[in-house]
C-alpha cells in the first residue's frame, strides 16, 4: 500500500512538470512561429475569394462569348507567335469562371486575351499586383524557394501547436461543458476559455487546411510517402522531345486530338514546350476530378498533330487520387461555396488564437506583478 502510495505521489509531479513544459512552448510558439502562420493563413483566406475579386476588380475579362473552336486556333496561333518566346509558361483555356485566355510566364506577370481575337486586355505585374503579390506571400513568404521551406517548418510547428492545444485542453470525465464554456470575466479566464473553447470546436477542420498545407509545401516527400503505403499504379511518362522545325502548327487539328484522346474530359490549359522540345502539353479536367484545372495530361507533337502519350488522372491509383485532393481541399475549390466558407474562416481563426493567447499571457503578466 504504502508502495503505490509513493508511486502515485512521484507520478504526479511528474506528470505537471510535463504539462507545465507543454503550456509553455505552446504559448512562446504561439506568439512567435503562431504570428506568421496567422498572418500567412489570413492571405489565405482572401486568396480563396481570388476569383470573385479580380473579376471585380477588373470588369473587362467578365461579359464575353465563348471562343469557337476557329476563334481559338488563331488565337492559339497568335500566342504561340506573339507570347511564347518571351517566356510564355502556359495558358488557360476561356471557361464559365473566366472566359478569357489567362497566360501565364516564368517571371510571375500574368495577361489576359480578348477570347475571340487575343488582343490584350489587362497586364497583371507580380511586383505591382496585389492578389498575386499575397500569393507570393502565402506560397514563398515573399522570398522564393527559401520561403517556401521556412513556411514548411512554420506549418509543421502550427500542426504541433494545434495537437499540443487539444492536449491541454482535454477535458476530465464528465467536464466537457464546462470546458467549453466561454467567461466574460475575469481577463485572464476570458481570455483563455475563448481561445481552448473555439480552438476544441474547430481543431478537425483547422488540422485539415493546414496539413494539406504543408503537404503542398513537401510535394515529393508526400507523393512517394502516398506510394509507400498504397502502391504505385502504372502512370503514363512523357515521352520523349519534339525537335523544333520550321512548319506550321495545325492548332485546331491539335485540340480535337487531345479532346478525341480524352472525349470525357474539358481541355483548361496549353503549354507551349521549350526551346529544345516542341512537345505542346494539355491538361484537362476529368469528371471525379477535384482539381479545377485538372491533372490528366496529353502530350503531342505540334506539327503531324499526334497524340504522343495520355494521363487519365480519374482512372489513377489511389495514391494519385489521393495527392490530387490535397489541394482542392486546401484551397477550398470543391463543395462549393459551403466548404470555401469553412476555408476562409479557418484562415481567419489563427489570428484569433494568436490574438486571445497574447492577451491572456498579458492578462496573467499583469496579475502576477
Amino acid at each position: 500500500m504504502a508502495a503505490d502510495v509513493l508511486n502515485v505521489t512521484t507520478a504526479r509531479p511528474h506528470r505537471t512538470g510535463v504539462k507545465l513544459w507543454l503550456k509553455r512552448l505552446h504559448l512562446w510558439l504561439g506568439l512567435s512561429a503562431g504570428l506568421v502562420f496567422a498572418l500567412s493563413a489570413l492571405s489565405g483566406s482572401v486568396l480563396a475569394l481570388q476569383e470573385p475579386l479580380l473579376r471585380l476588380a477588373h470588369p473587362e475579362l467578365t461579359g464575353h462569348v465563348p471562343p469557337s473552336p476557329a476563334q481559338q486556333a488563331r488565337v492559339l496561333a497568335r500566342i504561340a507567335h506573339e507570347w511564347a518566346p518571351r517566356d510564355l509558361r502556359a495558358a488557360d483555356l476561356p471557361d464559365a469562371a473566366l472566359p478569357v485566355w489567362q497566360l501565364y510566364f516564368d517571371n510571375g506577370t500574368r495577361r489576359y486575351l480578348d477570347p475571340a481575337t487575343g488582343e490584350l486586355l489587362l497586364t497583371r505585374d507580380a511586383s505591382r499586383d496585389a492578389l498575386l503579390i499575397l500569393r507570393n506571400w502565402h506560397t514563398h513568404l515573399l522570398a522564393g524557394r527559401t520561403g517556401e521551406n521556412l513556411l514548411g517548418v512554420v506549418g509543421g510547428i502550427a500542426l504541433g501547436l494545434l495537437v499540443s492545444g487539444l492536449v491541454l485542453w482535454w477535458p476530465a470525465r464528465g467536464r466537457l461543458r464546462a470546458q467549453l464554456r466561454p467567461y466574460a470575466q475575469p481577463p485572464v479566464r476570458r481570455w483563455l476559455t475563448w481561445h481552448r473553447s473555439l480552438g476544441a470546436l474547430t481543431v478537425p477542420l483547422l488540422l485539415l487546411v493546414t496539413l494539406t498545407g504543408t503537404l503542398m509545401v513537401y510535394h515529393g516527400a508526400t507523393r512517394r510517402g502516398l506510394e509507400a503505403v498504397f502502391g504505385r499504379g502504372t502512370v503514363a511518362a512523357p515521352p520523349g522531345p519534339v525537335a523544333r522545325r520550321d512548319a506550321p502548327v495545325p492548332w485546331a487539328a491539335l485540340l480535337a486530338a487531345a479532346q478525341s484522346a480524352l472525349p470525357h474530359a474539358a481541355l483548361s490549359r496549353i503549354s507551349f514546350g521549350r526551346a529544345d522540345d516542341a512537345t505542346v502539353v494539355v491538361r484537362a479536367h476529368a469528371p471525379g476530378e477535384w482539381n479545377a484545372t485538372g491533372r490528366s495530361m496529353i502530350w503531342l507533337d505540334p506539327y503531324t498533330p499526334q497524340v504522343l502519350a495520355v494521363r487519365d488522372a480519374s482512372a489513377g491509383d489511389t495514391a494519385a487520387r489521393i495527392d490530387g485532393m490535397i489541394y482542392p481541399l486546401h484551397a477550398g475549390t470543391v463543395g462549393g461555396w459551403a466548404y470555401r466558407g469553412v476555408v476562409i474562416a479557418c484562415g481567419l481563426l489563427p489570428a484569433f488564437f494568436v490574438t486571445t493567447g497574447f492577451l491572456f499571457w498579458r492578462a496573467r503578466t499583469r496579475r502576477q506583478r
